[in-house]
């Protein structure tokens, strides 16, 4: 997948259909932040299961992770945007409007959100943040209190998905600042956590080129994570991955080895990938799988619980673009993958891409959000019946 989310960017923007591009840049003039602004977007061409609906409920320039406020508030991230937004949505088939506040502006690429206790924490690549009792203060935020400025401040990998785990803790990835390299294994290639105050950070993951998107299995706690595979290796090598957390400290194999098997044709001579943790699913190669959660509503049928939807924002570098779409992983009972397919598809259009799917985020009534960084939107979907 990925070398950095910017030129993911300007390879989407370069392959819209013009009429698309002009309709989104009238729509951001026209509706502005929050509007539904359903006509703008061909959502007629997304294929989902039989049963389920999708609709946009608020439009959100470059969205990018979505987190829910202790009040029902949707906090989203962006990239290049450089903003923080807070989104109060519509009702379910309600025809009023979202609406869409800049809470922060002027970050670094502040692509991730989580939030505990009150406060919403944001990284912006060197730097977490926190802004406090912040439902609170919606049309007036508060400045910003500084969590940890220790994180690398390289843009290549630099966007950073946060989410806190079972234990309290704030979990932060440093993705690789390459396409393949060695770089210091104690700084780049890690899943850390650390205190809600910035303490006690340690390392969780190790050998991880670049994740940005994790969640824990709702009955083992274990972390389950996405891990973005290296490029100019071809079309088909090599994949994407679904990888899980067992035990602390474990090794995924970046840059000796690929999904599981494929040794690195410039590292891989000295490190077998048997000494590292295979994936448990390996996904499209060059995907670009971004946020990943595990279905713990009930509006969905009851297959689908505790199951894995992951964003494919999609490739850039084959010869024919993959992804563009939201896949469903299904496990089993012992939380084997036991398929991999996809649920909703349709952004990407006889090679030419209107939108990219950066995370997916479960509602608090079951139903299944989906951000868009590059259409500037937000999706819900809906299951409404049928076989």
């Amino acid at each position: 997948m990925a070398i950095d989310d910017a030129r993911h960017e300007r390879d989407a923007q370069h392959a819209w259909p013009r009429w698309i591009v002009m309709v989104a840049a009238a729509g951001a003039s026209l509706w502005g932040p929050g509007s539904a602004a359903q006509t703008a977007l061909p959502l007629d061409r997304i294929k989902l299961p039989q049963g389920f609906v999708i609709e946009t409920v608020a439009r959100v320039p470059n969205a990018r992770e979505m987190a829910w406020g202790s009040e029902g508030t949707l906090f989203v991230g962006s990239g290049s945007a450089g903003n923080v937004y807070a989104v109060t949505l519509p009702r379910a088939g309600a025809q009023d409007a979202a609406r869409v506040r800049t809470i922060a502006s002027s970050l670094r690429d502040p692509a991730g959100v989580a939030f505990r206790n009150g406060a919403l924490y944001v990284s912006a690549v060197s730097r977490i943040l926190r802004y406090d009792e912040i439902e609170k203060r919606l049309d007036s935020p508060p400045q910003p209190v500084i969590v940890s400025d220790a994180f690398p401040d390289d843009g290549h990998h630099g966007r950073k998905f946060i989410a806190f785990g079972p234990d309290g803790k704030l979990y932060v990835p440093v993705g690789a600042p390459c396409n393949i390299c060695q770089p210091d294994p104690e700084k780049y290639t890690i899943i850390t956590r650390m205190n809600a105050d910035g303490s006690g950070r340690e390392i969780v993951a190790r050998g991880v080129r670049n994740s940005v998107g994790f969640d824990w299995h709702p009955q083992t706690k274990e972390l389950w994570f996405t891990d973005n595979g290296r490029d100019l290796l071809g079309d088909d090598v090599p994949p994407d991955e679904l990888d899980r957390v067992t035990r602390t400290g474990q090794n995924f194999g970046y840059p000796y080895c690929h999904g599981g098997t494929i040794a690195d044709p410039e590292f891989g001579r000295s490190k077998p990938c048997s000494e590292f943790v295979p994936p448990v699913q390996n996904l499209g190669p060059h995907v670009a799988a971004l946020g990943m959660r595990f279905y713990t509503g009930t509006q969905f049928p009851a297959a689908y619980r505790n199951q894995i939807f992951i964003a494919e924002h999609g490739s850039w570098n084959r010869s024919r673009k993959i992804g563009y779409r939201v896949s469903l992983v299904r496990l089993d009972a012992n939380g084997k993958a036991i398929a991999y397919d996809p649920f909703a598809e349709g952004w990407l259009q006889d090679q030419q891409a209107w939108g990219r799917p950066a995370d997916v985020l479960v509602a608090p009534d079951g139903s299944l959000l989906v951000s868009d960084d590059s259409a500037g939107a937000i999706y819900r979907i809906r299951y409404r019946g049928g076989n």
